[in-house]
């Protein structure tokens, strides 16, 4: 049990960090550097899909973080 849950942990992890690099990708490499000049815009299509997806597996890998913390410690 303990192992799947740190394999699951792995992966998670591994596809959060393709999310976020595929995110700034996205947004251009004045983005990356903290010189976005875009006002206010809403995120469509790809972009708003990677957004929420992000955000649904840092929400599993934090979830899952805890769990492995009350079993595994």
């Amino acid at each position: 049990m303990e192992t799947l849950i740190l394999i699951a942990q792995a992966i998670l992890g591994i596809v959060l960090t393709i999310l976020v690099v595929m995110q700034t990708q996205n947004s251009g490499a004045g983005g990356m550097f903290g010189s976005d000049t875009t006002v206010y815009r809403t995120r469509r299509g790809l972009e708003k899909t990677l957004f929420q997806a992000t955000i649904v597996v840092s929400a599993l890998f934090f979830i899952l973080a805890l769990v492995t913390v009350r079993i595994v410690g």
